[in-house]
């Protein structure tokens, strides 16, 4: 928002809103690394499977062509090759195949993270780990701790129920954190094995678009503080940045039956409800443009978009939404077409992309978004 010179006899008159600068106390994103199971399949040669898990013997498959054909997915990684789901029998042998799965992706998420930033497993102070697809207890994050090498007194927070928006929420909290402990390294863990949760013999609409869109993986990030801590770590991955300056989060009121799970027996079958485009239409421009003029910016001044990328009507609404160009979002459908939603996982997945390959100028402002179940979303404001 910018506010217009007024010229008359007032004795101060306003001026234009101040540009937000990095601030002292900055976060910076050091390191992202993604892992992907090696089973790989095109969306096309995973219809008729999906339909064979699904549907009723005989059920008329043109709902589930459809949604497959317009998820906007060509290729997902699955946790287990395809032919291994029907023998998943009941939640418990699912949830020890997210156990077991998610420790090697986990595991390798983190090793590659560490490593592009230059650091061993004995740095790390505070390990954030997000997980919406399986539970355990010991935590993955403690699990990994052992079998890495972690320190005996690292600093772990597992988080369970923020589904799709904790890769933004995870990085604001792990901000929080460094702001109040600015020589540390903190590390976000996310592992997503959406598969897992598919519900056999469950026709539903929900079920369907689920597995119509959602893939598998796992990503780490590394993020320093502006404290002596970070004169150990290499300067060419902290070089690429960004930096975070600011943070959002945002619950809507009376919408907590859009998204989610009901949990039951079978374990965890999804709520997608029809009317999520329509919460982002009316609501979230209005809440982004509120935040992005506290700093003195507007939409026009952001120049790169990380979008988590929940489906084609979810990203057209967040466009609408926000007045974007077309293109805007393009790293979002980019990182959909070829590896799914991939729930918390994704918008680590397309920051990654945007440091690898086309890595903003210096100066760029960037937000990085993501909604979830609540329904919530969460904003982070970037800049390289």
């Amino acid at each position: 928002m910018r506010v217009p010179l007024i010229v008359d006899q007032a004795p101060s008159p306003p001026t234009a809103p101040r540009r937000t600068s990095v601030p002292a106390a900055a976060t910076t994103v050091a390191a992202v690394h993604t892992a992907l199971p090696p089973h790989r399949y095109a969306q096309d040669d995973l219809t008729e499977p999906i339909g064979d898990l699904c549907l009723p013997p005989g059920a008329d498959r043109a709902v589930l062509r459809r949604l497959h054909a317009s998820a906007g997915v060509r290729t997902r990684h699955l946790a287990l090759p395809i032919e291994r789901y029907a023998g998943l029998a009941d939640f418990g042998q699912s949830n020890d195949a997210w156990l077991a799965a998610g420790l090697e992706l986990g595991e390798e998420a983190l090793t590659g993270a560490l490593k592009e930033a230059g650091l061993g497993p004995a740095d790390v102070d505070l390990l954030v780990c997000a997980s919406i697809t399986g539970v355990a207890a010991p935590s993955l994050d403690a699990r990994l701790a052992a079998r890495m090498g972690l320190r005996p007194d690292v600093k772990r927070l597992p988080v369970f129920g923020l589904g799709c928006a904790a890769g933004a929420a995870g990085l604001a909290r792990v901000h929080d954190y460094l702001r109040g402990h600015p020589d540390d390294t903190a590390v976000l863990l996310t592992v997503e094995l959406c598969s897992l949760t598919l519900q056999q013999r469950d026709d539903s609409r929900a079920n369907l678009v689920a597995g119509a869109l959602f893939g598998d993986g796992a990503a780490a990030l590394v993020a320093r503080g502006d404290g002596g801590g970070r004169d150990s770590g290499s300067a060419g991955p902290e070089a690429a940045g960004p930096c975070v300056v600011a943070t959002r989060s945002r619950l809507y009121p009376d919408t907590e039956q859009l998204l989610g799970w009901d949990i039951g027996a079978g374990g965890f079958r999804v709520v997608i409800d029809a009317g999520v485009p329509g919460i982002v239409r009316d609501h979230f421009g209005r809440h982004l443009r509120a935040f992005l003029a506290e700093h003195g910016l507007t939409t026009d001044d952001i120049g790169t978009w990380v979008c988590h990328p929940g489906g084609p009507r979810i990203l057209s609404a967040m466009t609408d939404a926000l007045g974007l160009p077309d293109d805007a979002l393009d790293s979002a459908r980019r990182s959909l077409a070829t590896v799914g939603n991939m729930s918390s996982v994704s918008v680590l997945h397309i920051l990654q992309g945007i440091r690898e390959s086309r890595r903003p100028e210096p100066g760029t402002w960037g937000v990085l978004m993501a909604m979830g179940p609540g329904f919530c979303s969460e904003l982070v404001l970037l800049r390289w």
